[in-house]
């Protein structure tokens, strides 16, 4: 059983609801939204959804939202809180939290249920960004993510991808908040071969440009 089984198990705590005024009038918080804005004008409420008990009250998932923004092929999920997106509280003044926040893009597709795929991809990145906070594990671009599971990383388990490697977001640019610098840190789901041929930097470097698409597509083949 590979990481993303366990999680699935787990019974997801994200919510599908507006966000707090609190949240909309955080400093942090809004420099993510006018960066996405810039790229997606006119979505001023995209698709979020809140986590019910937020980590600094206890709760088990760190990011205190995830966003989703309509990209035209795709939905782009977008996280908020592995950076400080309130108050200032780390001691670096030129690094937001931990420096930046985790995206995916999502190939839009007939799905069965599309809400269930959603809630899944916020379930991974809340995963993913709990390994930061209770390990300190910290992902940079153009490293990879397997766990030996060969389950999907789909809702229903069925995809060839069963993994990630991680890209800088080439859709949106680094930003300087009044918290520090913030990067965005895109996920794309990779297949079990081909998670296999990598061990290095260069060798996710080379799979990438090979893949020449940053969109997560479940219904791709391998291309190893």
């Amino acid at each position: 059983m590979g990481l993303f089984d366990i999680f699935k198990k787990e019974k997801k705590q994200e919510t599908a609801v507006p966000k707090p005024e609190e949240e909309a009038e955080a400093v942090g918080w809004q420099a993510i939204e006018q960066e996405f804005l810039r790229v997606y004008p006119g979505q001023d409420h995209p698709k979020h959804y809140a986590t019910v008990l937020k980590w600094m009250l206890g709760g088990k998932d760190p990011l205190d939202g995830i966003s989703i923004y309509d990209g035209g092929s795709y939905w782009h999920f977008v996280s908020f809180g592995q950076t400080e997106i309130y108050d200032k509280e780390s001691d670096d003044p030129k690094i937001s939290g931990y420096g930046y926040e985790l995206t995916l893009k999502l190939k839009k597709d007939d799905y069965e249920d599309e809400e269930a795929e959603f809630r899944n991809i916020c379930g991974i990145l809340q995963m993913i960004a709990r390994l930061t906070f209770t390990k300190g594990e910290i992902f940079r671009p153009f490293e990879y993510i397997y766990t030996g599971q060969t389950a999907g990383i789909d809702a229903k388990q069925k995809s060839n991808l069963t993994g990630f490697i991680t890209v800088k977001d080439p859709t949106v640019e680094t930003i300087d908040t009044p918290n520090g610098r913030v990067e965005f840190l895109e996920l794309i789901g990779m297949t079990d071969a081909e998670l296999k041929t990598l061990s290095n930097v260069g060798s996710v470097m080379e799979i990438y440009e090979k893949l020449g698409s940053d969109i997560t597509d479940y219904h791709r083949q391998s291309i190893v």
